[in-house]
């Protein structure tokens, strides 16, 4: 029987659960775990309180862009609803910031109708 570690765990059950809500046969495949074995992550997940859950990058980002025209009520509104510390979410931001503003390697030109690095 193979045995997977909690990080690698809840990399998959966080993919199972909002936002992002991919299907139990989907991430099976994609990690190749079976199907019954998800199932019994994802219960045993929803069975611990909210703030101890793991969320991906796009799940963290969705709820960047979901939150950010937010008044600081509505975002603890939206924060105590799905489990999140709003200095998490604060922390969350200012992660995507930093890393949309890092220059590219590479700047990007275009040229007719090519795009050309």
């Amino acid at each position: 029987m193979a045995r997977y570690g909690q990080v690698f765990k809840n990399r998959a059950v966080a993919r199972l659960l909002p936002p992002e809500s991919a299907s139990l046969e989907e991430v099976a495949r994609e990690v190749g775990v079976g199907v019954g074995t998800l199932e019994r992550w994802r219960s045993e997940a929803l069975s611990m309180p909210a703030r101890e859950r793991a969320w991906t990058a796009a799940a963290r980002f969705d709820a960047v862009v979901t939150t950010v025209a937010m008044d600081e009520a509505g975002k603890s509104a939206w924060c105590r609803a799905n489990g999140v510390y709003p200095q998490e979410l604060a922390g969350w931001r200012q992660s995507a910031t930093q890393a949309l503003a890092a220059p590219e390697s590479e700047p990007i030109s275009f040229t007719g109708n090519c795009l050309c690095r």
